[in-house]
């Protein structure tokens, strides 16, 4: 099995940037590619997804146990030829959630990125820094990014000196990606990104030693048992309605897979552009994403508005994380201080901060059983925003692993909506307990 993963110092050092060149390389190379994400985030595999027109999928090992995540890697890399995993915030960050713990469960080798602008002889402290702090590490060598050419020599002789593999370097270059509160701008915002991922694909044929990357990225096959999913579906069918566009697009790539997996019929609509929600949807998913941002376009979409409170207020079995829980708001407001009416299901209203709130994962205590959610659960989740809501969502008690909680969410028999995110491999209930409801609602529908 082929595999590498790329690493950085941390956030902003130029991971994405990196990891899109060598995705484009090799894809330019005709090489079969799968593409990964460690921990929770939604925007770098929009760019994978981007680059090699498949999904990218997360691997986060705060969300699920070993045995899981080696299931889910096998799974979604079977059919090619190499994948490419991408490290989140610096290599040792977010505990088991980290690309250390990561790279030990999947056995891939890591090479590091580190930013080079401002150095020079204290590149080889960061080296040794990284090397050394905890060991073993799957770290195998290193690609300096924003380094002068003039410095190369001084790099390759540092990984000499720390007997470590040199993997090339980029220069300062016109191809970054633009970025905003939640990280990077998402994928589709970028009117050039085609330029630009060609420019990063020269750069990375012209300065990275991809022959070497190629050699080093063979490991062993991983051992794991095979997960029974445990589909509720016998012979009605059910469809999940889910919402992608431009305001909410964060879906989790395996998410969607399992649901498809476990027998749902998906169907993406635009809560942006469309008049509808899918007529024949039994479940509804308003996923996260940038609201605020088309607060006046989806205010003014009182058609689409009308059609998800009909369909709630007949209790189809709806998710709304994050953007989709803002969503359903009498208000939000927007990034600019402006307020909207919204859908009306949730009375309150959502606003901005100037920080980030509860960021990080959590753990989920539900009050009372609910369409996902029983008692008795712990679920793991995250949360990551920078607006805040005023309205009574007091269902679940939400931990950090620091021991600070707070109460937030709400959650009906026919409803979970809150800031929290969820992954369903960290609880395999949560989806078939989804199912269930729309079937049930479905069934229902069909008799009347």
């Amino acid at each position: 099995m082929y595999k590498i993963a790329i690493t950085g110092t941390n956030s902003g050092c130029g991971k994405t940037t990196i990891t899109c060149a060598l995705l484009k390389s090799l894809q330019q190379k005709k090489l079969k590619l799968s593409s990964f994400k460690c921990g929770p985030d939604y925007i770098d595999p929009m760019f994978h997804k981007k680059v090699i027109s498949l999904p990218s999928y997360n691997l986060d090992s705060f969300f699920c146990d070993d045995n899981t995540i080696k299931y889910l890697f096998d799974k979604n890399s079977k059919n090619s030829d190499i994948s490419i995993i991408e490290g989140v915030m610096g290599f040792y960050d977010g505990g088991r959630g980290s690309l250390f713990s990561l790279s030990e469960i999947i056995d891939a080798h890591v090479i590091m990125v580190i930013n080079c602008r401002g150095m020079s002889d204290s590149i080889g402290a960061v080296m040794k820094g990284f090397l050394t702090y905890k060991f073993p590490n799957k770290i195998i060598g290193f690609i300096f990014n924003r380094l002068p050419k003039k410095l190369e020599k001084q790099a390759i002789s540092l990984c000499k000196e720390l007997k470590t593999e040199y993997f090339g370097f980029f220069p300062e270059n016109d191809f970054n990606f633009d970025s905003r509160h939640l990280g990077l701008v998402t994928a589709d915002e970028i009117i050039d990104l085609n330029y630009k991922l060609d420019g990063l694909a020269d750069l990375c044929d012209k300065y990275i030693l991809i022959d070497k990357i190629l050699k080093f990225s063979e490991s062993d096959n991983l051992n794991y048992k095979e997960i029974n999913l445990n589909s509720p579906i016998n012979s009605y069918i059910p469809t999940v309605a889910i919402s992608d566009d431009n305001a909410f697009c964060f879906n989790y790539s395996d998410n969607i897979a399992l649901l498809k997996e476990m027998g749902c019929n998906i169907k993406f609509f635009s809560p942006l552009n469309d008049k509808f929600i899918p007529q024949d949807a039994d479940g509804l998913i308003l996923s996260g994403g940038y609201p605020e941002l088309y607060a006046e376009k989806l205010s003014n979409n009182t058609s689409m508005i009308n059609s998800i409170k009909l369909a709630i207020n007949s209790e189809i079995p709806t998710i709304a994380e994050c953007g989709g829980f803002m969503y359903l708001h009498d208000f939000l407001e927007d990034n600019k201080g402006n307020i909207y009416p919204m859908a009306g299901i949730i009375n309150g209203k959502t606003y901005k901060t100037d920080k980030l709130n509860h960021f990080g994962y959590v753990t989920l205590k539900p009050e009372n059983d609910s369409l996902l959610f029983r008692k008795s659960d712990n679920i793991a989740a995250h949360e990551f925003h920078y607006w805040e809501s005023t309205a009574k969502a007091e269902d679940l008690l939400i931990s950090k692993q620091n021991g600070t909680s707070w109460k937030g969410g709400i959650c009906s028999k026919s409803l979970y909506a809150g800031f929290p995110h969820l992954y369903f491999y960290s609880d395999l209930n949560i989806a078939r307990r989804f199912i269930k409801s729309c079937i049930k609602f479905g069934e229902r529908n069909e008799k009347n």
